[in-house]
């Protein structure tokens, strides 16, 4: 009977140890995307961000830790193929990716013509063929891009985080009224956090 017992102890504990995926294997479906980081959006670009260049530097910080950490990088460049498009023009310097989060070679990078990065995109072929499912989010514009990027990812069954320091929007203005930046960035913010995405820092980010 104790035999049996520890046999059938023996077979649960295998059972379950099989059955839990180990730490590496959970850490490892972790990627961190990078939306539109451009030229563009800095200081004498073609549509200026408030705070570009701060949150430039926050996202440089939580790229060199998943870099530390060798875990997928995939960095988003727009490229603006619409009529009367004013800035990410094709073959500009305002388009290219900023210095601060330039790609390595053999990161993926993927370029886009709309807000939302999956759009006639291959980033979610990418994201399933490498069994990536929890995406760290973080660029330009906040509003924009990283608001219809996120909920897409979302829709599509990825588990986000965005980091809140490490993206930047601008004054916008509605029905007459400007709305500023900063308002702007919090409310879109507190948006994703009700369904979307946790909202976090790049410190916090990089402490986990």
């Amino acid at each position: 009977m104790k035999i049996t017992a520890l046999l059938v102890a023996f077979i649960s504990f295998t059972l379950a140890a099989v059955a839990q995926p180990s730490t590496k294997q959970t850490h490892m479906k972790q990627a961190l995307l990078i939306v539109d980081i451009q030229n563009d959006y800095f200081p004498g670009g073609n549509h200026t961000l408030v705070g570009a260049n701060e949150a430039a530097q926050q996202a440089k910080k939580v790229l060199a830790n998943f870099r530390k950490k060798g875990l997928p990088v995939i960095h988003i460049r727009h490229i603006a193929t619409n009529e009367g498009a004013t800035f990410f023009l094709p073959d500009t310097p305002g388009a290219a990716i900023n210095e601060a989060v330039l790609p390595l070679p053999g990161e993926k990078v993927i370029t886009k013509h709309y807000p939302n990065s999956f759009r006639e995109t291959d980033l979610q072929a990418y994201l399933k063929a490498n069994d990536l499912q929890q995406l760290t989010i973080l660029g330009m514009m906040t509003h924009v891009c990283i608001d219809a990027t996120v909920k897409a990812a979302k829709d599509n069954g990825y588990d986000c985080t965005v980091v809140a320091d490490a993206c930047a929007t601008l004054d916008v203005t509605i029905q007459g009224k400007q709305v500023p930046a900063d308002d702007v960035q919090h409310a879109l913010l507190a948006a994703m956090a009700f369904y979307y995405a946790d909202i976090k820092t790049a410190a916090a980010v990089m402490a986990e």
